[in-house]
């Protein structure tokens, strides 16, 4: 659950920013850097970053809102559940 809202918002903001223009293959291939300063390319990777927010929130939201919390119960063979 963790997991997919640190994905999320790193997939979200990094796109935006000037880290984003700096990385091996924008320098060593001119048409990458044109692909990955695209808006519509961050924008895609974006919405991907809101789709992993969505679940990690959906996940985080199943597990606060257990109407009971699970009983353990312990089964004697001979006289059925206690």
């Amino acid at each position: 659950m963790a997991f997919f809202v640190e994905v999320g918002l790193l997939l979200l903001i990094l796109p935006w920013s000037g880290f984003w223009e700096q990385n091996y293959f924008a320098g060593h291939w001119s048409w990458m850097l044109r692909v990955i300063t695209n808006n519509y390319v961050r924008g895609a990777i974006s919405g991907l970053g809101v789709v992993n927010l969505a679940a990690g929130f959906a996940e985080l939201g199943g597990a606060f809102s257990a109407a009971h919390p699970r009983q353990l119960s312990v089964e004697d063979p001979t006289r059925g559940p206690l």
